[in-house]
């Protein structure tokens, strides 16, 4: 009984994340990650710290990067709406990186962090640009799944979660902001944190 319930419940679940996803790519947005396989990524230094668990990147291990390498815009995106469901650990640290691009060791060096921490020992939380300007207390809790978009037209950043402005950055004359692609950070061993409905909206210059 407990297995058909398990099995109802999954199957359910299914069918609204299809419905979901249909209705979203009516909307502009366009799927980056398949949920079954890291098609159109590429990861960095260790690639183990990356596996999928239905449906979800799981991001726990050694420092390392995730980059989409996809066929999306030959994986150059300038003017965009990039979000993707998040979900952090007690204690981890996690970021999602824009306008950069593959590297095969080390924090990648171009482009933008956008932090995603609750409870890590950086103070640095969700939302911050990471160094450039920073978010001292995060708008999610540990354990909970929220929703993190990362907005950029022109020289501004919009970061939201689950549809709160809260952060916003107009970049100067020394700006990082060019084009990119997106990465997924693995930060360290004691960090795990999932992501899901990675996601990107186009939008024009």
């Amino acid at each position: 009984m407990n297995a058909f319930l398990k099995r109802g419940t999954l199957s359910l679940l299914i069918m609204i994340t299809v419905a979901l996803t249909a209705q979203a790519q009516k909307d502009g947005w366009i799927t980056l990650f398949d949920g079954k396989t890291f098609n159109g990524w590429k990861a960095s230094e260790n690639p183990a710290t990356f596996t999928i668990e239905d449906g979800k990147i799981v991001v726990n291990g050694t420092r390392a990067h995730l980059f989409y390498m996809g066929d999306v815009q030959d994986h150059n995106f300038k003017n965009f709406e990039f979000k993707a469901d998040v979900m952090t650990t007690p204690g981890s640290n996690s970021g999602m990186f824009i306008h950069t691009a593959y590297q095969e060791t080390g924090w990648p060096s171009k482009g933008y962090e956008i932090q995603v921490n609750a409870t890590h020992t950086d103070w640095r939380k969700t939302s911050s640009i990471y160094a450039v300007q920073d978010v001292k207390i995060p708008a999610h809790k540990d354990n909970e799944w929220f929703t993190q978009s990362i907005i950029v037209r022109g020289k501004k950043i919009t970061v939201k979660v689950n549809d709160e402005i809260v952060n916003e950055y107009t970049t100067g004359d020394d700006s990082r902001l060019s084009s990119g692609t997106f990465a997924l950070q693995g930060h360290d061993p004691k960090s795990k944190v999932y992501y899901r409905n990675v996601m990107v909206k186009p939008l024009p210059e």
